[in-house]
């Protein structure tokens, strides 16, 4: 819930990298032409991208809730219009504002670098040597294709779209993948499907959320309490540190415990990125087997 009015702005700035210099700078020449016709119809002028931009980010900004991935719909229309802004930069031979635009990407370019090296040897250190092989890989890729010759326009295109392979392959391939080993329901359920326990007996003991157990799980867990337990046999419960201290206080015994990580993977903080701090911030999630 936010009544930040700029959310979606400030959003599309990290949704469209590593395009989004080159994005803006389409929307904004565009506008420019239409205010220069004064609002005027124009057979000329393509008017349907721009209105359906503006349109639909006037629309979700008033929206009371609001998520990124509101902006999915607006994405195809900015990828139309920078495609369209660069194409006239080229065929009105601009070679200094491409040249200016080549060096903002470059910039770009190295920015994605230092993050990715950040990611990979800092935040989440590579453990497997078969990381370095496709990585080793995806670097002389750029370093080729930084030192080809090629036109300026071709060029524009050429550095930005290998910042989006670089940046899409280590969060794909590296960052995420790592980072649900800090969601204890997902972590879980392969626990369980391992293990082969009955899902129809996993019971929580409180109405926490824990959607992401239950969808792995095709199946929701049961809410209970402790007077709600009191007397069943051969259940699994999913509890958290406290709950589970509460269990053992109140003389419950269990002979099998599986313990997970958990983390808010969603609201990624400063403190769960340092390796230093990390453990900090970790909560522990248990399922634990009554006999």
């Amino acid at each position: 819930n936010s009544s930040d009015y700029f959310f979606f702005f400030h959003t599309f700035l990290w949704v469209f990298l590593p395009w989004t210099i080159l994005g803006l700078l389409a929307f904004w020449v565009k506008v420019k032409e239409f205010i220069t016709l004064k609002f005027r119809r124009n057979a000329n002028f393509e008017l349907l991208t721009l209105g359906g931009i503006t349109l639909i980010f006037v629309l979700i900004s008033f929206a009371q809730f609001k998520l990124p991935h509101y902006l999915n719909s607006t994405i195809p229309l900015f990828s139309v219009l920078t495609g369209a802004y660069l194409y006239g930069l080229n065929q009105d031979n601009k070679t200094k504002k491409i040249r200016a635009l080549l060096a903002g990407q470059y910039f770009i370019l190295a920015v994605v670098f230092i993050a990715s090296m950040l990611i990979c040897y800092y935040v989440f250190k590579l453990e497997d040597p078969i990381n370095y092989v496709w990585k080793v890989a995806l670097v002389l890729i750029i370093i080729f294709y930084s030192l080809k010759q090629e036109k300026y326009y071709l060029k524009v295109v050429t550095i930005t779209a290998i910042s989006s392979i670089l940046l899409n392959a280590i969060l794909n391939l590296h960052f995420y993948p790592t980072l649900l080993q800090y969601q204890a329901g997902s972590e879980m359920a392969k626990e369980i499907k391992a293990n082969g326990i009955p899902t129809d007996k996993i019971y929580k003991l409180s109405a926490r959320y824990t959607w992401s157990l239950d969808f792995y799980n095709q199946r929701p867990a049961i809410i209970s309490s402790l007077a709600g337990i009191q007397g069943k046999k051969d259940i699994w419960i999913y509890v958290t540190d406290m709950e589970l201290m509460e269990l053992g206080n109140s003389g419950y015994d269990w002979d099998r415990q599986f313990t997970k990580d958990q983390f808010r993977i969603t609201r990624l903080q400063a403190k769960f990125l340092d390796p230093a701090t990390r453990n900090k911030v970790l909560e522990r999630m248990h399922l634990i087997h009554i006999l």
